[in-house]
This record gives C-alpha cells, sequence and structure tokens, in this order.
C-alpha cells in the first residue's frame, strides 16, 4: 500500500554524490568542449586556419570525459548487464553473486586508480608533453584516478545498500 520510506543519505554519502556530480559536471563539459574544438578544427581548416593542438586537446579531455562519467553511470546502475543466468538463481544465489561481483568492481576500480596515480608521478617526472602543444599530461591520469576511487565509492553504497538506487535514472 505505502512505498516504504527512505532514510536520507548520510553526510558521507551525501559527500560522495555531490564528488558524482560534479564529475558529471566535468564530464559534461568535457564533451561540449571536444564538440566545440573539433567544430571549430573543421571550419577553421577549410579557411587554411586549423586550430593548433586540436588533436592534443581533444585526446586529454576525452579520456577525462570518460572517466568523469563513470561515477554517475555506476550510480545509476546504468551499466550494460546479461541477466539471463543471474534471474535463473535463488535470491540466495543472486545475493551471492552480486555481492561478489561488486567486490570484485571495487577490487577493479581501486587497482586501476592506484595504477593511473602511478602512472601520473611517472609522466610528471619524466614531464611529459602532448605531442603538437606540449600540454603537460601528469595531471590527467589523477583526475582519473579520483574518478575510478569515486566510482569504487558508489560501487561500496550499492554493496551497503542494495535495493537502493544512489542517483534516480
Amino acid at each position: 500500500m505505502y512505498a516504504p520510506v527512505k532514510k536520507p543519505l548520510g553526510p558521507f554519502w551525501h559527500a560522495v554524490l555531490c564528488l558524482v556530480w560534479g564529475m558529471t559536471f566535468i564530464s559534461c563539459a568535457g564533451l561540449f568542449a571536444m564538440v566545440l574544438i573539433t567544430c571549430g578544427d573543421v571550419a577553421l581548416r577549410t579557411a587554411g586556419y586549423p586550430v593548433p593542438g586540436s588533436y592534443d586537446i581533444v585526446r586529454v579531455v576525452g579520456a577525462i570525459t570518460i572517466a568523469c562519467s563513470l561515477p554517475l553511470t555506476t550510480a545509476m546502475k546504468g551499466h550494460v548487464a546479461i541477466e539471463y543466468f543471474f534471474q535463473k538463481l535463488n535470491r540466495a544465489g543472486r545475493l551471492a553473486v552480486d555481492s561478489l561481483m561488486r567486490l570484485i568492481m571495487i577490487g577493479v576500480f581501486l587497482f586501476a586508480a592506484y595504477e593511473c596515480v602511478g602512472y601520473g608521478v611517472r609522466f610528471l617526472h619524466n614531464s611529459e608533453v602532448t605531442s603538437t602543444i606540449e600540454l603537460p599530461v601528469f595531471w590527467v591520469p589523477w583526475v582519473m584516478a579520483l574518478a575510478f576511487g569515486v566510482t569504487a565509492l558508489v560501487v561500496v553504497f550499492h554493496l551497503v545498500y542494495p535495493g537502493r538506487e544512489m542517483v534516480k535514472s
């Protein structure tokens, strides 16, 4: 008859949700920037004035856009899932498989975040830059590491609150 009352998120999960929305804003801004740079480059290239470093900028912004879109996609449970065999399991089996998969996801995202931090440190020590405009790139893996860490926290939320959505789709 009545829908169960949802408890509000605690301050920790509210902060994680703010990070998710912040990453979403970065992702949307990155997508917008890629469109502007690509269209501007194509239009100006026909006039003989290509945008210098457009390939480098789009490549860097694309990596950040993809990484920063992961937390919201995970919070909405928007990933592709094959549920044919999952639905054949009983309730206890589904809970066990779902929990195991979430633990694996947490491990994978934390490992990816750790590796990205290492890449950023190596890029910083080697003074890595993009090929045409020589933009330093050490910070790109660090942004990706932050996005992977936030995604891991979202998966922890879904593990702790299995029936609850962090963000409504």
